[in-house]
């Protein structure tokens, strides 16, 4: 069933807000303060929504506050019951220092369609639009997932260019990406951004692949639905605690492999607003009153793709 497009609007300037709050911390090397910020802004303009929200992918549990917390109940307590996915701020480090490709993330679905990701990490491959399906598969060799998607293009795996975010738990996949030649992008952080680029022309990235976090891969999950693209996901555990945590949500095969309807089942609404200039969205600019803001703003069912450009009142 379709989310009410009433509700766009004021998600956007859930994003925006955030970002702005963020904003005011770029430079500072204090990813804490700058999250915490981000935090307080969302919030004020969820609680403000005729909804009755609770968040499904949060930034934490309940003691773990200022956070958007996994249970939390968002909004007046009227209209739609929505499950609420968050990311205030995906990319603390990119504020802290400056960098390009701080973001604000949200996404919204009706009430259990999206999947109760726990706070463990999670194994991801995507791919943009207009192949096979099941062209590429979490069990196969990277070279097979490779190969397949080379062959679908009618190129060589020398012309994929698969994106994959830096870090050692990734040198076993980078080894056999440069055996075969393929172009890497590597990322420092934004899995989020770093999976959504399969569906961007302008990226030129083919596949994304690696270990990334289990929230992020839901927020994904939501912008690719609406992009016509795959993903194919796994959770990945470090200690029994993860392993029960994730029972208490509902996950009962802990080695499943999830597709993208899956993940995200039904109408989706997805918005990212940029906080730092990067690829996709330019940053805050913060004026003497007010913030011209940036989002990328997804829905399915109304096929909305667009980047909105706002100037609002701080």
């Amino acid at each position: 069933m379709k989310i009410k497009e009433d509700y766009i609007k004021e998600f956007v300037s859930s994003t925006e807000r955030a970002a702005y709050g963020a904003s005011l911390f770029v430079g500072k090397g204090d990813k804490i303060s700058a999250d915490k910020a981000a935090v307080n802004e969302m919030r004020k303009v969820l609680n403000n929504i005729d909804m009755k929200g609770k968040v499904v992918i949060g930034e934490g549990e309940l003691d773990e506050a200022p956070m958007l917390y996994i249970g939390e109940n968002l909004g007046t307590g009227k209209g739609e019951e929505l499950d609420i996915a968050v990311d205030p701020l995906e990319g603390t480090n990119f504020v802290a220092k400056n960098l390009p490709n701080a973001l604000s993330v949200i996404a919204i679905a009706r009430k259990g369609n999206l999947l109760h990701a726990p706070e463990t990490y999670m194994e991801k491959i995507c791919i943009g639009e207009g192949y096979s399906k099941n062209l590429v598969d979490l069990n196969n060799s990277i070279k097979k997932n490779i190969q397949n998607l080379a062959d679908e293009k009618g190129t060589s795996p020398e012309n994929i260019t698969a994106c994959v975010l830096e870090r050692p738990r990734h040198k076993k996949i980078i080894e056999e990406l440069n055996s075969l030649g393929v172009k890497i992008k590597l990322i420092s952080d934004g899995d989020v951004s770093g999976a959504i680029s399969v569906a961007i022309k302008k990226f030129k990235i083919d596949i994304y692949i690696g270990i990334g976090g289990g929230p992020e891969g839901v927020l994904a999950a939501a912008a690719l639905k609406c992009l016509n693209s795959q993903m194919q996901t796994r959770l990945v555990f470090q200690n029994e605690k993860e392993k029960e945590r994730s029972k208490k949500l509902g996950i009962s095969d802990l080695n499943k492999k999830y597709s993208i309807e899956e993940m995200v089942k039904g109408d989706v609404i997805f918005c990212a607003t940029g906080i730092t200039d990067g690829e996709l969205l330019k940053g805050i600019k913060s004026q003497s009153d007010e913030f011209e803001s940036e989002t990328y703003l997804l829905h399915l069912e109304s096929k909305t793709n667009k980047i909105i450009k706002n100037i609002t009142k701080k």
